[in-house]
Order: C-alpha cells, then structure tokens, then sequence
C-alpha cells in the first residue's frame, strides 16, 4: 500500500482539494468582484502564484524527464520482441486517445462560454496565424534551447530533448554520467514538483473564487448581462458542460478502442472489469496511478499475464501509455483556445498533437503533469497557457480522478494484448 493511501482521511489531498473548491463557489458567489475587490484580489493571488510556481517547473521537468524516458528506450530495446510490440502498440492506442480528444473538442466545444482573460492572447495569436505550415515545421527546430526556455516556446525544447535522449542511448558508457546526472535532476524535480502540488488546494480555492467572483460581478451571455447568483451558476453549468464532455471523451476511449481490443483478444469484457475493479477504484479514489500500480500487477497475474509480462509492460506503460492523460491533453487546450475565441487551423491542431505525443512521456509519476505540459505548449500556440490552466484547475481534480483510472484500465489491457501477442496469455500458472 502507497503513502498516500495510508494517510488518514482528514489529510488525504483529493478532500482537501474539493473543500478548496467547495470555498472558491460559495465564497466566490458572496463577494462579487465589483463589490469586494479586496477579497477578489485575495483570490487572484492564490490563483496566480500557484500557476507561476507550476509554470516555472515547465522547462526543468519536461526536459529532464524526456531526455531520461527516450535515452531508457535503450533499455527497453535490449528486451527485444516484447518490447517492439508494447511500443508499437503504445504509439498505436495514445494516437488514437490524441484524435478522440481531437475530435470530441471540436465537436462538443467544451471552451465556449468559460470566462478567460482575453487579453492574454492576442500577440501570440498574430504571430501563429500569420505562420504557413512550413513555417510550422521550421520552428520545431531549435536554434537556441536557452532562449527558447526563456520565452516559454516548448516545441523546440521537447525536440530538442528528444534528440538529447537519442543520442545519450546512442553513446554507451561516453553518455553514462549525463544520463545519471539528468535522472537525478529529474528525481529532484519530481520531489520539487511534489512540494508545489501540496499546494493545490490553495490554488484550486483561488482559481475557482476568482472565475466566480468575476463571474458574479456581472456577464454577457446572448446580449443580456446577468449577476450574482445567476452568474455563478451559469459558469457551473459551463464547467459541467466541460468535464461531462471529457467523461464522455474517456467513456468514447473505452467503449470503442479498449472493447474492440479485448474482443480481438478473445477476452470477456465483464470478466477483464472484474479483474481491474480494485485497482481501478482506487485509482478513481486517489486520483494516482501509482496508487493502483502494486494491486493492478498482482490481478494482472492472477488474470492469466504472466509476471515477467506484466512487470515489464505496466511499469513502461506508466510512461508510454497514458492513454486518459494525453486524451486530455489535447481535449483541454482546445477547450482553452474556444474559450479564448481563437480558431487554431488544422495544421496547428495536427503539430500540437505531435508535441503531446513528445512531451507527455515519462511524467507519469509527477502529480496534475498534464497541467504543466498544457501550460508550456499552449504558450507556443499563441494560447493564454496561465490564463487556461487557472480555468482547468478549478475542476482539475475531477477530472483527473476519471483520465487516471483509464490510464490504469489501458495499462491493464496492454499486459493482456502483449501476453496474447506473445502467446503465453493463461498458458502458464499465476506467478510465473
């Protein structure tokens, strides 16, 4: 059993974060921004802080933790056969959740309506407009990583600590200290991380009393202005419109890529639910994959995944396989850009996939990653990245309690579509 499951329940983290919230609506709905700018400015400055902190983790931990995930493929190539096939079948089932959340964004538009800071943008958006394709392409090449960093322009960084990555798994023992001082860097920065996302209650208090007390100062919905309460529970009938479109999202994923897939491995639907309910559950509970991790390998085995299978597939899928997460990740920026009013084209939209794609391997571990990797890469989309993450993270924790438990149910499957690939699904006894 993981820490944080042994903790009492008064000090569990996802109680504390919904009080949070809990306080943002009603004392948020109470003091109006026009009436009570002192307590709105209190609000702002929670909300702000913790996104600075959370911004200024971007860099650091996107490029120390992708430098270390791409040079381990080294490791994972010396594996052989099996490990070909669950990468293959990573890449395969991850491109599928970026073009649901494509897909279900631009369908449902779950941005519209959700108050952002519309100032924030406009510059940005010049500048990406004005970029064809190949202008696009262009500049996922970095010139100056230190200069890129500085100015928040991701793509580059993420490109260039891919090909950092490759070319560490590349020199052997040359490359040795490198990798060891990047995995260290990279265990700090998780510790680091874990010190900000303590405080994610405060900035979830703060990002929700500051888009309700904005809200209920007044807003123009279809011409006409509303306040007060009104106001308030127009924007939490916005915000339900949002996770109900990203549940729906993650429900797409299950029903019509992971039954397909069980099907395909001759696999009973009701009987694979059975064998991950616990885990899964507990997934949903703690908002943690790595909750679930020791309770999901141990069903895995009993449900016919030989333990060498399983110890290998699910731990590297908590890296290459985090199919609700990166669903996510592409669902919410475009949530962030309709709320911003800015139309990204198609090629944008495709670019940005790709950069999740990078960008999200290997921060499994780090608590609301996506937050962050939302932050850098909408930045380099012209998006308002602050602006859009303090929206998301008002009801963060809801959703991230239901993209955490498909990342567990998709980590599961891949033990049991890699046991059948390599023919050895129930073939042997429970622990072998």
């Amino acid at each position: 059993m993981s820490d944080r499951e042994k903790r009492p329940w008064w000090r569990s983290s996802t109680l504390w974060i919904f009080v949070g919230l809990a306080l943002g609506v009603l004392l948020g709905g109470f003091f109006p921004q026009d009436q009570h700018p002192a307590v709105y400015n209190l609000f702002r400055f929670f909300s702000k802080a913790f996104i600075a902190l959370i911004k200024g983790l971007i860099v650091p931990l996107l490029l120390s933790t992708i430098v270390v995930g791409i040079a381990q493929t080294g490791d994972i190539k010396a594996v052989g056969r099996m490990g070909a096939k669950a990468l293959l079948y990573f890449e395969v089932v991850t491109t599928l959740a970026l073009g649901i959340g494509l897909f279900i964004a631009n369908t449902v538009r779950p941005g519209d309506g959700l108050p952002l800071d519309g100032g924030a943008h406009v510059a940005g958006v010049a500048t990406q407009r004005a970029r064809d394709g190949w202008e696009i392409a262009l500049h996922m090449f970095p010139s100056n990583v230190v200069q890129h960093a500085a100015e928040g322009d991701i793509l580059p960084v993420v490109v260039f600590a891919t090909l950092l990555g490759i070319a560490l798994s590349r020199a052997g023992e040359a490359g040795r200290p490198v990798f060891v001082f990047f995995e260290a860097f990279a265990k700090v920065m998780f510790r680091y991380t874990e010190m900000v996302m303590a405080l994610t209650p405060l900035g979830v208090f703060g990002a929700m009393g500051y888009n309700i007390s904005h809200m209920a100062a007044g807003h123009v919905v279809d011409g006409q202005l509303i306040k007060g309460w009104t106001a308030v529970f127009y924007l939490l009938g916005r915000y339900a419109r949002l996770v109900g479109s990203l549940y729906l999202s993650l429900a797409v994923m299950f029903f019509f890529v992971f039954v397909p897939i069980l099907i395909l491995c001759r696999v009973k639907v009701g009987e694979f639910l059975r064998a991950i309910r616990e885990p899964a559950l507990t997934a949903f509970s703690t908002a943690s994959s790595e909750a679930a991790l020791p309770r999901l390998l141990e069903e895995m085995v009993k449900f016919g995944v030989p333990r060498r299978v399983a110890g290998f597939v699910i731990p590297t899928g908590y890296s290459f396989n985090l199919d609700g997460s990166t669903l996510y990740l592409v669902f919410a920026s475009l949530a962030i850009a309709q709320a911003a009013h800015v139309e990204l084209t198609f090629t944008q939209q495709l670019t940005m996939v790709l950069t999740f794609m990078l960008s999200s391997k290997g921060v499994a571990g780090v608590p609301r990653a996506t937050l962050v990797i939302i932050a850098g890469t909408c930045a380099s989309y012209g998006l308002p990245g602050e602006a859009g993450v303090a929206m998301l993270l008002a009801v963060d924790e809801v959703m991230d309690m239901a993209r955490t438990t498909l990342n567990v149910t998709g980590n599961a499957l891949a033990s049991v579509v890699i046991a059948r690939w390599e023919g050895v699904f129930r073939t042997e006894e429970p622990g072998a």
